[in-house]
């Protein structure tokens, strides 16, 4: 079985890439960038593999651009992306409350116990 961590960890990644790709248009290795800013450390063979699935699971939407002479794929969110997103946020909001609750009212305690 996987480790609970790291199949979380890959549910974070799906949920930002949505969430940037129903904003506008992006493209793997800017994303990679964009991810290591928030303290993911993720290989182009990661990435890339996450970015198709969710391409097949009709969540994306790709499209090849010519860019310096390169080609490009940009994603973007299609509508069942944006609709799974919205769902999503309200599921993460429930989760983040209660856990977070959790976690200051255990803060809140040893405070008072000190």
């Amino acid at each position: 079985m996987r480790s609970i961590y790291r199949e979380t960890f890959l549910g974070f990644i799906r949920v930002h890439l949505l969430h940037h790709a129903a904003k506008e248009p992006v493209f793997g290795s800017d994303m990679l960038v964009e991810l290591k800013r928030h303290g993911y450390t993720v290989s182009a063979g990661t990435l890339y593999p996450i970015l198709h699935g969710l391409e097949s699971a009709g969540l994306l939407r790709s499209k090849q651009q010519v860019v310096g002479g390169k080609v490009r794929r940009y994603y973007r969110a299609t509508v069942l992306g944006k609709r799974t997103l919205e769902k999503l946020k309200v599921k993460i909001r429930e989760l983040t409350d209660e856990v977070l609750e959790d976690h200051d009212a255990g803060i809140g305690r040893r405070r008072r116990q000190s």
